[in-house]
């Protein structure tokens, strides 16, 4: 299942005060989330979540799409907050 302690969530990510400490932190997750995933089988990748709020009863291979839909939307999100303070964010995919 999913950790529901939101509290503990928000003071977590509110002691992160740099950019480099956030993608610091962005990496670790990505890395957690490769190790997990490439650590599992088949079977178990199809296992469904536990019932609940959060994709309760879903195979656990689809966290990994939620994860990537999940990154897209908080990147939009970042490149409007950037765009609406006058700054024009890179291209994250290359030239």
């Amino acid at each position: 299942g999913f950790d529901m302690d939101f509290a503990r969530h928000v003071a977590e990510a509110n002691a992160v005060t740099s950019l480099i400490a956030a993608r610091a932190w962005l990496n670790k997750s990505f890395e957690n989330a490769i190790q997990f995933f490439s650590t599992r089988n088949e079977a178990e990748l199809s296992t469904p979540l536990p019932e609940g709020p959060v994709m309760g009863g879903a195979p656990i291979a689809s966290v990994a799409g939620a994860i990537v839909e999940h990154t897209a939307h908080h990147r939009g999100a970042l490149t409007v907050y950037s765009r609406l303070l006058g700054k024009v964010p890179p291209m994250p995919y290359g030239d």
